[in-house]
């Protein structure tokens, strides 16, 4: 199982050195990664955990005020980003046609994109998720070579269940899950959205999962390890 942490924007440069000194203690037989806030990337220091980041620019070197390229984080060892997360397509107003940019940069330097596709509330309840999710996920792998594209991980999360509490049922996630192995077959595809040390063992019954990302949980080591038990 793939197990990514997305911090957002949490943790002080103290606190942030703390929480590095709690994950230093996870022990697990699962592919660990954090993608704290960019702040804190150069203060990453274990060796039981890879590191992501949460976001890249969708723009080379050069006058882009505020942004940070691919290259730059891959000179501080990044090895996966986050692209499209809903919160970045929501306040930020990224478009699957940015998110598209972002995946060529980070593929040309080596940084494996986790993909994150997902439906909000009232596009499940108008019957259109299906459509989303497929347009997020081809725009975002157009002119793309297949070799490229099977770098790419994907993460489904529903967005009516980020910080909720609220999950899809089983079947309502195999079914994303199928919509999105019918486009990419052979992607490993992880689960995000409230995942919990509560509902795992209800989550893990679900063969088409490869991993979570997790953004709550990942700022509780304890319940994390419980959670890392349990998968």
């Amino acid at each position: 199982m793939i197990v990514a942490l997305n911090n957002k924007s949490n943790l002080t440069k103290e606190e942030f050195i703390k929480y590095l000194e709690e994950l230093s203690t996870i022990n697990t037989k699962h592919k660990m990664i954090l993608c704290p806030s960019s702040i804190n990337i150069s203060l990453f220091n274990l060796d039981n955990i890879s590191l992501g980041a949460q976001n890249a620019s969708n723009n080379v070197a050069g006058a882009h005020t505020g942004e940070i390229n691919s290259k730059q984080l891959k000179s501080y060892n990044v090895d996966y980003c986050l692209v499209g997360h809903s919160e970045r397509r929501e306040e930020q107003h990224i478009t699957s046609q940015d998110t598209n940019k972002k995946i060529r940069l980070l593929i040309d330097d080596n940084i494996t994109p986790i993909l994150c596709v997902g439906e909000t509330k009232e596009q499940r309840i108008h019957n259109n998720y299906k459509a989303v999710i497929k347009e997020e996920i081809l725009t975002a792998i157009e002119g793309l070579s297949d070799k490229e594209v099977e770098k790419i991980i994907i993460a489904y999360e529903p967005i009516y269940s980020i910080g909720t509490g609220i999950i899809p049922s089983n079947e309502e996630i195999i079914e994303v899950l199928n919509i999105i192995k019918s486009i990419l077959p052979t992607n490993k595809i992880l689960y995000g959205g409230s995942a919990n040390e509560d509902n795992i063992d209800t989550l893990k019954e679900i063969d088409e999962i490869d991993g979570f990302l997790l953004g709550g949980l990942s700022l509780k080591v304890d319940k994390l390890k419980l959670f890392l038990e349990k998968i």
